[in-house]
């Protein structure tokens, strides 16, 4: 069956052929408009932070060089050469920095324990679906911003200064900022659950924490795991550095052998670090996906 094609009359079709017209134009004004305003952001951004393309250009070949230098021994060959088993070795203090990469990997781990049960326990009173008290709700939310918005780095050099060096500042550092970040994320899932069941609960007389015990917490368990999971692999790569400022980890160590020049020493512990990054992104992945295809299935 062949469907006739229906033509408007000239007089009719030549309005909507303006009208698209101009909406085109004004379309096409808009986005030059908004490139060039981005364009001056961009430019006033490199003019205030002082960024110079001809220095960067100029010194580039230096941190090619860094690059290159530590991956060779002091001998002059390359670190591959000899990985293992003498004192001038590549590898030769492994058992150390094993043990620095266990405690980093410590220090990341009990911070997100932690800052998640915080997490947990607060992200219910940030939801607005869950709290109808407007000053409990804002409170909730500006003191997990707090959390979030001053600097891991921050947190570990005040409480360096107030207990002293080694890990216990990193823990509270991560522990302290997991807890805002997470927090936030908690409350936007707690904010997309089905509403019904808590009212349910709230209409046979239930109180608000058993309503949200029976009704909200079976509904975002499964997310919350996941992200929890996630935020660990942040953390990972976050307590790698904290030894900068002295909260324990295989960064004290790595900062050291920067500032002696022991390049080959930078190297290897760059090369534990990547690795077990890259073990704990992927096992944690795995682990994501299987509770997120679990969470989809029901």
């Amino acid at each position: 069956m062949v469907s006739a094609i229906t033509t408007l009359p000239p007089d009719r079709l030549a309005p909507l052929a303006d009208a698209y017209a101009r909406a085109r134009r004004a379309k096409q004004l808009q986005t030059i408009v908004g490139a060039v305003i981005l364009v001056a952001c961009i430019a006033a951004s490199l003019v205030v932070a002082e960024v110079k393309p001809d220095v960067l250009i100029t010194n580039f070949g230096r941190f090619s060089t860094y690059i290159d230098r530590i991956f060779y021994l002091d001998s002059g060959q390359l670190v591959f050469s000899d990985i293992y088993g003498t004192k001038d070795s590549w590898y030769w203090g492994l058992g150390k920095w094993a043990k620095l990469i266990g405690e980093t990997l410590i220090i990341a781990y009990l911070g997100t324990a932690i800052g998640a049960i915080g997490a947990f326990l607060m992200c219910f009173l940030a939801a607005s679906n869950l709290v109808t008290n407007r000053i409990t709700l804002f409170a909730a939310r500006r003191f997990l911003e707090f959390c979030r918005t001053v600097p891991e780095l921050v947190f570990a050099l005040t409480f360096v200064v107030a207990f002293g060096l080694g890990p216990l500042p990193g823990v509270l550092a991560i522990a302290i900022h997991t807890l805002g970040a997470l927090g936030k994320q908690f409350a936007e899932v707690v904010e997309n659950i089905d509403m019904k069941p808590f009212e349910g609960v709230m209409s046979t007389g239930g109180t608000w924490t058993e309503a949200v015990r029976f009704s909200a917490v079976p509904q975002v368990v499964s997310n919350f795991a996941s992200y929890g999971l996630m935020r660990f692999e942040v953390n990972v790569r976050g307590a790698a550095i904290m030894g900068f400022v002295g909260a324990g980890g295989i960064g004290q160590e790595l900062l050291s052998a920067i500032r002696k020049f022991y390049y080959s020493d930078v190297s290897a512990m760059l090369v534990m670090i990547i690795v077990t990054v890259f073990v704990i992104d992927m096992v944690t992945e795995r682990i994501r996906h299987t509770l997120l295809g679990q969470e989809r299935a029901r």
